[in-house]
């Protein structure tokens, strides 16, 4: 599958879209004024303790207080917080854990009043982006995010990603951990980490242990609230998780960040900053690539797909809804139960393509069209299943209920991705309501007699929409409400239509052509 990466940055940040096949599958945008980013550390302040919620809500420095539940306290909570008062009182064994000894793990059926206490120093980490009205939500398991590891401190566990198959690599790759591993500092296994020699990986650990080090420098220091470790940014972070072998290109319409990202990708994986591309035409990056016209079609609530199976997907607070519709699908020879099935998978390769895209998470409920036979409702589910695969998210799919829904879970971090493709009606200017005709027809009459009587005007041309130009010639020369002006106000009027009017606009000009300011 070839892949590509097309950046496009502005004043408001940096869009990111991820194209496969041509075919765009992902959208990220990184403002330059987000408060959070998943991963980042905080060193905060317990603000408040809420015994009904067993949870605390945490002064992280932002506009909201974040919010963590006791269970988000992590299991190492006691060495987190024995580690922050040694990184406060600048002790040197705390950037190592070489002399460290790590606390018991903490109970998980607990009383967070018994752990915390208002306005105690607390380390924490951003698991979850603000969405709407809601905070970010934050938890006390600290870890760093590298290339091909993440780092777990007051741990000394290796753990492997389930998606290495290969026993033998796996088997590797934990023996090759165990040795190279700090004393009192756990590593997961990353997937992009298979087939990677000793040296890549001994570098990323290093990497990891550099960012740790600065942040224990940093606790010496500070003062609650205040960050004192950022998550890379949305583009090196999604070049650092995405970026595999068969990216062909990534193309980057700014010197600046075009200079960026060769550097990253220098630093992480040496000889692969080729394939960045410096996009120096015109015409927009989005627009040249097609990705701009692939949005308009993608992110409203009705989503066509090109058998003419049309999606009507609907965000509401709680969950997303889809509806699969069939449209004008129709194949000769093909019966109820065949169109629907094929409609249905149609259906489902886009909708895995629109959770990614518009980065959908919590409850997505999809209505797909009926089906009779159990093995095609098992087929349908076999294709979902496996469209998904590509999804990062962590999400979980249930078979087809017997009223047609199919239920989805995809992990939440950041809000949905929502991009207005609406523009303002120039007819009621977004209200929904417009004056009544006879309204327009009142205002023009008043116009007509005001320019009358505050100057001496034999002819005048009116420009109206087609519409009102219809309305007032109707019935010709005698009937018409033009013969009635005319005959009224003594004026010789020219009424003319122009398409280029909305239904509520009209202008008077004189004998010469001049446009009369009213």
């Amino acid at each position: 599958m070839d892949k590509e990466l097309v950046i496009s940055s502005g004043d408001e940040g940096v869009q990111i879209a991820l194209l496969e096949d041509k075919r765009l599958v992902e959208l990220h945008k990184e403002k330059t004024t987000e408060q959070f980013a998943v991963g980042d550390i905080f060193f905060g302040k317990v603000k408040k303790i809420m015994q009904g919620l067993n949870a605390a809500f945490v002064d992280v420095g932002g506009d909201k207080e974040g919010f963590m539940h006791y269970l988000d306290l992590g299991p190492d909570y006691g060495s987190v917080d024995k580690y922050l008062r040694l990184a406060m009182n600048g002790d040197k064994s705390a950037a190592t854990l070489d002399n460290f000894k790590i606390e018991p793990i903490l109970e998980k059926v607990g009383n967070m009043g018994d752990v915390l206490k208002v306005g105690q120093p607390v380390l924490v980490q951003v698991t979850k982006e603000p969405i709407s009205t809601k905070g970010p939500k934050v938890t006390g398991d600290i870890s760093i995010a590298g290339r091909y590891l993440v780092l777990t401190p007051f741990s000394n566990k290796v753990s492997i990603s389930q998606k290495i198959k290969k026993n033998d690599e796996r088997n590797r790759l934990r023996r090759l951990m165990q040795s190279i591993r700090p004393q009192n500092f756990g590593v997961i296994v990353r997937t992009v980490a298979e087939g990677r020699t000793v040296a890549e990986l001994d570098t990323d650990l290093h990497q990891l242990m550099e960012a740790w080090d600065k942040m224990t420098q940093k606790l010496k220091r500070v003062n609650a609230p205040c960050r004192v470790h950022a998550e890379l940014g949305t583009t090196s972070a999604l070049l650092r998780d995405v970026l595999t072998d068969d990216f062909a290109t990534i193309y980057v319409d700014t010197p600046e960040l075009y200079s960026e990202v060769r550097q990253f990708l220098k630093g992480i994986d040496p000889g692969k900053e080729d394939i960045v591309k410096h996009y120096k035409m015109e015409s927009p990056i989005f627009d040249q690539f097609g990705i701009s016209r692939d949005i308009r079609r993608a992110f409203g609530k009705i989503v066509t797909i090109r058998s003419g199976v049309y999606l009507y997907i609907e965000h509401t607070e709680a969950m997303h809804v889809i509806d699969v519709n069939s449209g004008n699908h129709i194949k000769a020879g093909s019966g109820q139960e065949d169109t629907a099935l094929q409609v249905n998978i149609e259906s489902a390769k886009e909708i895995a393509r629109q959770l990614r895209l518009r980065d959908m998470g919590g409850i997505v409920i999809v209505d797909f069209v009926d089906m009779n036979k159990a093995e095609n409702r098992k087929k349908l589910f076999d294709v979902m299943t496996e469209e998904m695969r590509r999804d990062k998210a962590r999400h979980t799919i249930l078979p087809l209920s017997k009223f047609g829904l199919m239920q989805i879970t995809r992990q939440r971090v950041r809000p949905a991705m929502e991009v207005d493709v609406q523009e303002k009606c120039p007819f009621c200017d977004g209200t929904g309501h417009i004056k009544q005709s006879l309204v327009v027809v009142d205002e023009i009459e008043s116009s007509l007699k005001f320019l009358l009587t505050s100057a001496i005007e034999k002819r005048l041309t009116l420009v109206t929409h087609p519409f009102v130009h219809a309305y007032l010639t109707k019935g010709g020369w005698l009937k018409s409400l033009r013969s009635q002006w005319k005959r009224k106000y003594h004026v010789k009027l020219d009424i003319q239509p122009s398409e280029k009017y909305s239904l509520l606009d009209f202008k008077f000009f004189h004998e010469n052509g001049d446009e009369i300011q009213m």
